[in-house]
């Protein structure tokens, strides 16, 4: 079963199992209750800097993808995929990361759903 990815706006649904917010920032316009949060692991984000870097642009994508997983691999960040992979895991990977970006296949999420479904 793979992990499955969802943007924060859409309505929650009950096939949604665990719901993680994967953004480092709280999304505009949504209250916590209409969030249905199970976890908001905002450290895991991407650094306001790569993120300002990326800006969503397709091209620049594969960059990013790199440099992401880079900071992935130290300090909090690492941490916090250490959670969400204990997570997956405990959950059998019935688990909908949910993000804010409008762009759905160039996105912090997406990173993250590819590491997970490898596990």
């Amino acid at each position: 079963m793979p992990v499955n990815l969802k943007r924060i706006y859409d309505e929650a649904a009950s096939d949604d199992g665990v719901r993680v917010l994967v953004d480092r920032v709280w999304p505009r316009g949504i209250s916590k209750a209409k969030a249905q949060l199970d976890h908001w692991l905002k450290e895991i984000g991407p650094s306001s800097d790569l993120r300002k870097w990326f800006g969503h642009d397709p091209e620049k994508f594969d960059e990013f993808k790199k440099k992401y997983k880079e900071e992935l691999a130290d300090g909090e960040q690492r941490e916090e995929l250490q959670k969400l992979k204990g997570l997956t895991k405990t959950h059998n990977k019935d688990i909908t990361l949910l993000f804010a970006a409008k762009d759905e296949k160039y996105n912090q999420a997406r990173v993250l759903k590819e590491i997970l479904d490898r596990q």
